[in-house]
């Protein structure tokens, strides 16, 4: 990503600048562990009020056809407004999955958008949805 905005500074053209806080860190073990924005404390030391959901992978169709059921997503949002804090993820396929959480971050997506998008089923990203719907109050599936 730097590559990039180097080089579009160099053509003369107008890049946006890198936002170092939107990169999602990923860890490549097992289970994998993947994270991006804020976690729980650091949202509240900033003087967030936050609304935090978790969705356990055991709760996934996809998690238990494929017996990989060790995991959980968490997630962290900003209470009056809805948007996305910060997304951490341990289990299968945690890297991939980190994605929807880094471009829900990018445009500044609330909580409603990420409950509306539909996910297939069943997916390991399902997760994110049920984490998020665990946060508002309104999981189905835990």
């Amino acid at each position: 990503a730097e590559g990039i905005i180097a080089v579009e500074h160099l053509t003369g053209l107008n890049p946006e600048p890198m936002k170092y806080d939107n990169i999602p860190g990923c860890t490549y073990c097992h289970p994998e562990v993947a994270s991006v924005g804020l976690t729980e404390k650091a949202a509240r030391n900033a003087g967030y009020e936050i609304k935090i959901g978790t969705f356990p992978f055991r709760g996934l169709g996809k998690a238990m056809a494929v017996g990989d059921i060790d995991g959980f997503v968490k997630v962290i949002y900003d209470a009056p407004y809805g948007e996305m804090l910060g997304c951490h993820i341990i289990g299968a396929e945690a890297t991939n999955i980190i994605t929807e959480a880094v471009i829900a971050r990018k445009l500044e997506a609330t909580y409603h958008e990420v409950l509306k998008t539909v996910h297939p089923h069943p997916t390991l990203s399902e997760a994110i949805m049920e984490a998020t719907a665990d946060a508002y109050g309104e999981a189905i599936h835990i």
